[in-house]
């Protein structure tokens, strides 16, 4: 499997599993009722739980851009070495970014976001080139 499409797996297992934070402590400041969940919204959340949810919709947010450029790279038979290196940094950045983002860390979160957005850049520049 080419490199790009391994980081892009990755990415989307990153995301399959980043919202188990949120759950987990959402699950142990409320308990399992689900009726206690109609409301949810309307209860104060920890700030970690705030950063954890965050962390998990700000990747659902990016994973779309970065599948659909892997993907056009990949069948427009743009993909090479940059892209996968692209791929492997925006996936290594984003697993950062959720750490970072966790631990409430703003400037080195949003690092660790530039550096992702960087890495689809360098693709889209690929595709474009």
């Amino acid at each position: 499997m080419p490199a790009d499409l391994y980081y892009l797996a990755l990415s989307a297992g990153l995301c399959a599993v980043l919202w188990i934070p949120y759950i987990v402590g959402v699950l142990a400041k409320f308990g399992a009722n689900p009726d206690d969940y109609r409301d949810l919204p309307n209860h104060p959340l920890t700030p970690f739980l705030k950063r954890a949810y965050r962390a998990h919709v700000n990747l659902v947010e990016n994973l779309p851009i970065f599948a659909s450029l892997v993907l056009v790279a990949h069948l427009g038979n743009k993909a090479n070495d940059i892209t996968a290196l692209a791929a492997a940094i925006f996936f290594w950045s984003r697993l950062a970014h959720a750490i970072v983002f966790w631990g409430g860390w703003p400037y080195v979160r949003t690092l660790a976001f530039a550096v992702s957005w960087l890495a689809m850049i360098a693709i889209l520049w690929q595709i474009l080139a």
